[in-house]
């Protein structure tokens, strides 16, 4: 099949929606396919549509179902759209009812949406390739943490620097945060935690090779997010073997189940805090992290998301 994959954010930017297209676009390749990844749709004939956000592209998911209503449409549903737009925007809800199939990014998010569009609704878990923990023994002199994020109130980007703070002195923990400043308010708050927080160091945006080595590199990766449709840095961790702590959100439960041991309130600095401590001072705790996100890896195999796509797709045709 032909394939035009859109998605709305500029890809010369690195964030989660270049990766998965990028991704995506590889699978479909490896799967037979041709595939173009656009920023809209350009009316180019096309098999098949595939749109990230059923909001953001809502545009794009109109013009093809009004030029092509014969053909079929996937519209891939992120964090804002099951948290935030289908409660309130009426054209997000109607890209739901114009797709021919759903995709959710993890299995609590069917709970976002009406029973009957159940049936068309996919789950396809975000895949990373495994790339070799490269972290120092968890005794080691420093203990480092990631926070991979770009700066934007959704990722509650400073919080780790703030349960930072409320460590002893004797703590071995030092926060490396990976991400561009999208909001300037918090780009100045940044540069100012730095000053005064010495164990906080936030370094911009890195190419995607490169953020993926410091994450191998590190103890520990910290996720804060308020909302999320799903994580591909999660999906990356747990591929490479370095334990998470959470915000206790559906976009990361999803994932990582309710069991899991490293959750934490959105936005409870105090609680972070704790859990941070904890991480490099109990071994077992520490150890039962690595335990579960290392049991966790086969849902973000590479395999198994090409074996989902090849399965939808077939669906599609059929």
């Amino acid at each position: 099949m032909k394939i035009q994959l859109v998605t709305p954010a500029p890809l010369r930017f690195n964030n989660g929606n270049k990766i998965t297209a990028l991704r995506w676009a590889g699978i479909l390749k490896k799967l037979g396919h041709r595939v173009s990844i656009t920023q809209h749709y350009d009316g180019k004939p096309c098999d098949l549509l595939i749109a990230l956000h059923a909001r953001r592209s809502y545009e794009s998911i109109e013009r093809f179902c009004n030029d092509h209503p014969e053909l079929p449409l996937v519209v891939v549903l992120t964090g804002t759209d099951l948290y935030k737009d289908i409660r309130i925007d009426a054209n997000a809800r109607r890209s739901l009812e114009l797709a021919t199939r759903l995709v959710a990014l993890q299995k609590l998010a069917l709970a976002e949406l009406p029973k009957r569009l159940h049936s068309k609704t996919r789950v396809i878990y975000q895949s990373a390739p495994p790339v070799r923990n490269r972290a120092a023994p968890w005794s080691d002199a420093k203990f480092k943490v990631c926070v991979i994020g770009h700066l934007r109130a959704e990722k509650d980007p400073l919080r780790t620097a703030l349960a930072a703070r409320r460590l002893p002195a004797a703590s071995r923990i030092h926060v490396t945060h990976i991400g561009r400043a999208l909001d300037d308010a918090l780009e100045r708050r940044a540069r100012a935690e730095m000053k005064r927080n010495i164990r906080y160091r936030w370094i911009g945006e890195l190419s995607h090779g490169k953020a993926r080595r410091v994450l191998s590199e590190s103890h520990l990766l910290v996720i804060t997010s308020r909302m999320e449709g799903s994580s591909n840095v999660l999906s990356e961790a747990l591929a490479s073997g370095v334990p998470v702590l959470a915000s206790k959100i559906p976009g990361l439960m999803g994932t990582l189940g309710n069991a899991y041991p490293g959750f934490f309130p959105v936005g409870d600095t105090a609680a972070l805090a704790r859990l941070l401590r904890r991480t490099e001072t109990d071994a077992n705790f520490y150890l039962s992290l690595k335990t579960a996100c290392r049991n966790l890896s086969p849902v973000v195999s590479p395999n198994r998301e090409r074996t989902v796509w090849s399965q939808l797709l077939n669906e599609i045709k059929a």
